[in-house]
């Protein structure tokens, strides 16, 4: 017997995506809001066209089957794919942005998409790497404004801004007299950084450990308390140049070029490959490189 799509109904490939989650019937009804006995009818029904068994249940435990997997996979993939739409459709986009960027860029960003999409709604939620990438793998964002790091091949993404690092010492410091520092001058010098979770911290670190630095006790939990602390005499560090302007407006660092080769980060607007959005996104990116272009005085890309 072959199957039509109006043999399965979204609500059975809610159910069984569910069961997988929580390896209960009952805790998966509790989460769908139907009664027990209605989500196990439902999914007797789908097991039945589709001649394939999900799952293995017996009082104690309840386990996905081999057939199942694939099944349950492309479920997720289904529900994916109607909540893009559906949020397509509401003209509403969920955008997480990271934290080193948000307070630098969205100011820029956030009136231009209102002149460009007056009806455009933006849900933005700030987020570290590690939860912003999770969350858009799972649908619970559209895209992510963030920096460009290992790990994204499974996404799409197009370039919003290069953000060259710069260094920023105490006024009284020596390395203050300098037009720009080098990796070299950073040696034995202590280096403040952000805590973990921050990929500028992981960035960060990385050419600092090349320049032979010593990092300091003090983890930081924003840019703005590591600025404080380098003008206290703490220690130097490194900031993406975006944040420059908000950061030393009171022009308490020397904040010094980095030698070349340029060392620093590529912000882009990432989403999933598979999504709906995605030739919505890219206009959307490419908005946003425009807008954020003052952040660093950088002149504009040739294309995104």
């Amino acid at each position: 017997m072959s199957v039509t799509a109006q043999d399965l109904s979204i609500r059975q490939l809610q159910y069984v995506v569910a069961i997988a989650d929580t390896l209960g019937f009952h805790r998966a009804a509790e989460r769908c809001g139907v009664s027990q006995p209605t989500l196990s009818s439902q999914v007797q029904k789908l097991e039945e066209v589709l001649g394939v068994r999900v799952f293995e249940r017996d009082k104690r435990r309840v386990l996905v089957t081999a057939a199942g997997e694939p099944l349950i996979e492309h479920a997720r993939k289904v529900l994916l794919e109607l909540d893009d739409l559906l949020r397509t459709a509401a003209e509403a986009i969920r955008i997480g942005v990271i934290p080193t960027v948000a307070p630098y860029l969205l100011p820029f960003i956030t009136p231009a998409v209102a002149t460009r999409w007056p009806r455009l709604r933006l849900a933005l939620v700030e987020e570290k790497t590690d939860e912003l990438l999770a969350a858009l793998r799972g649908g619970e964002l559209d895209a992510g404004l963030l920096a460009l790091v290992d790990g994204m091949e499974d996404l799409e993404h197009a370039v919003v801004l290069d953000d060259p690092f710069v260094a920023a010492v105490p006024r009284t410091h020596l390395l203050a007299k300098k037009k720009t520092v080098s990796l070299d001058d950073l040696e034995d010098e202590p280096v403040l950084l952000l805590e973990d979770g921050h990929c500028l911290r992981t960035q960060a670190l990385a050419l600092c450990q090349r320049a032979g630095a010593t990092e300091t006790d003090l983890r930081a939990t924003s840019l703005a308390t590591l600025v404080q602390m380098v003008s206290s005499g703490a220690g130097v560090t490194l900031l993406p140049s975006i944040a420059v302007d908000v950061e030393n407006r009171r022009g308490q660092l020397a904040v010094k070029p980095l030698e070349k080769p340029a060392h620093g980060r590529t912000i882009c607007l990432a989403w999933r490959k598979a999504a709906p959005l995605g030739r919505a996104l890219r206009e959307l990116a490419k908005t946003m490189a425009t807008a954020s272009r003052p952040a660093t005085k950088l002149p504009p890309r040739s294309s995104l």
